[in-house]
């Protein structure tokens, strides 16, 4: 297991709402709503924000809007791709995508 996977692990089990799972193949933080707010791939993060947070999250450098997972043509808008360099970040991202995926459920 890497360095990133281990931290990708220990942000699930602090965030109370949240719960490992699986999406595209991939790990994943959901909310207990079950959508999907984080997800762990090839050593980084995606997290699905609010337009607010992403374009906080736009200010890292490397971080990248939009998400083209297996289907080049199919964008995953509302995402934002953070790299590994960035892991510090990864906890706050994963707290705010977690309410961010919460008030979805309205």
């Amino acid at each position: 297991m890497t360095e990133p996977e281990k931290l990708f692990h220990e942000i699930a089990k602090e965030i109370p709402e949240a719960i490992e799972g699986k999406m595209f193949g991939s790990l994943c933080i959901k909310s207990n709503n079950g959508k999907a707010a984080a997800i762990f791939w090839k050593n980084d993060m995606l997290f699905k924000l609010s337009e607010k947070e992403q374009k906080k999250a736009l200010k890292q450098n490397g971080t990248s809007i939009g998400f083209h997972l297996y289907a080049p043509e199919k964008q995953m808008k509302g995402w934002v791709f953070v790299p590994e360099k960035h892991s510090d970040k990864w906890i706050n991202f994963s707290k705010k995508a977690i309410v961010y995926v919460k008030s979805l459920e309205k």
